[in-house]
């Protein structure tokens, strides 16, 4: 039987149309799990099409900028999954920019709530670059020494979460909010200026424009495989204790969004025992399922980059509430130097 000339050209038509029907998930997430070639990132996102035919859509901005951008778009949502560091998300759940989801994993990952989980454990650091210092500064008080004026950097608190995390822990080490604060002023005298991106400052320290630098531990992880110069360190306390702030990256269903059941599709993905088993050899980063303890190499060097260092982790919901007048007098103890 012969097709008519019509039907042949609506099969033609069809078999040449692009394929434009594809579903997209957009993630919003702070930087770190995409940094490098084959990032744990990109690695779950192409596995993650291959599997569902689902493609991800990635878009990168600070801690802080990434909830701001989703708050300018809440009438509009543009992106469906959200993953960024605490204070941020509890400030993203608290505006009612979340919707609430339990992934399937959510029994064996810790700190798990009904609008946010745990996507992979991280800790703040502190980085200088070893060729031009013999040793790291031992305390906090060796950061106020002349010899880092307008060679010192750390994100600016309020923006960048590894800057507002800088904060909170001098806070801790010192005792009190008042007492961080009158240490910031004096640490400001030796501080280049404000800066809203934290891993743009690894490469700075690389090349000896700056000594020293806060970071987070994944990241800067990661970045020394291509910053051969920068290391890792902690400040200790007047009791000589070094200490951390636990840091993890989190994510988050977002309230409207577009592709809602994909983006739940994308959580599970990523909080799944396949996937979580490869974030370590992948980008440095520590699993948050209790069901998983990797093997590979970088596990074991991140875990043994940790010996000696005390991690604590504050009431987030408690730092979300008092962030704006804790970064209000920040700004005035640093400008009052």
């Amino acid at each position: 039987m012969k097709l008519s000339r019509l039907s042949c050209l609506l099969m033609a038509t069809l078999c040449s149309a692009p394929a434009l029907t594809a579903p997209v998930v957009t993630v919003y997430s702070a930087d770190g799990l995409h940094d490098g070639n084959n990032s744990w990132y990109q690695n779950q996102f192409n596995e993650f099409t291959q599997q569902t035919g689902i493609k991800v859509q990635y878009v990168e901005s600070g801690s802080g900028a990434i909830v701001e951008r989703l708050a300018k778009e809440r009438t509009n949502p543009q992106a469906d999954v959200l993953v960024t560091i605490p204070p941020f998300i509890q400030r993203a759940a608290t505006s009612k920019l979340l919707a609430e989801f339990t992934p399937d994993a959510a029994t064996t990952i810790p700190n798990s709530t009904k609008y946010y989980t745990p996507i992979v454990n991280n800790y703040l650091t502190f980085i200088y670059n070893d060729k031009l210092l013999k040793a790291p500064p031992k305390n906090w008080d060796s950061l106020l020494d002349s010899r880092f004026k307008n060679k010192l950097q750390y994100s600016t608190p309020g923006q960048a979460g590894d800057g507002t995390a800088v904060m909170l822990q001098v806070f801790h080490n010192f005792g009190s909010k008042q007492a961080g604060l009158d240490y910031l002023g004096k640490l400001q005298a030796n501080n280049v200026g404000p800066s809203a991106s934290t891993g743009k400052l690894t490469a700075l320290v690389n090349k000896g424009e700056l000594y020293v630098a806060n970071g987070d531990l994944q990241m800067n992880l990661s970045q020394m495989e291509r910053n051969p110069n920068v290391k890792i360190f902690w400040p200790e306390d007047k009791q000589g204790q070094r200490s951390t702030l636990i840091l993890p990256y989190v994510v988050g269903l977002v309230e409207g969004g577009p592709e809602t059941e994909n983006g739940k599709k994308l959580i599970n993905f990523l909080l799944s025992q396949q996937s979580q088993s490869r974030v370590s050899e992948l980008s440095w980063g520590i699993p948050v399922r209790t069901d998983i303890t990797p093997t590979d190499e970088k596990y074991r060097t991140t875990i043994k980059t940790m010996e000696g260092v005390k991690s604590w982790q504050p009431n987030w919901d408690e730092v979300a509430v008092a962030l704006s007048d804790d970064i209000a007098r920040w700004h005035k103890a640093t400008e009052s130097e």
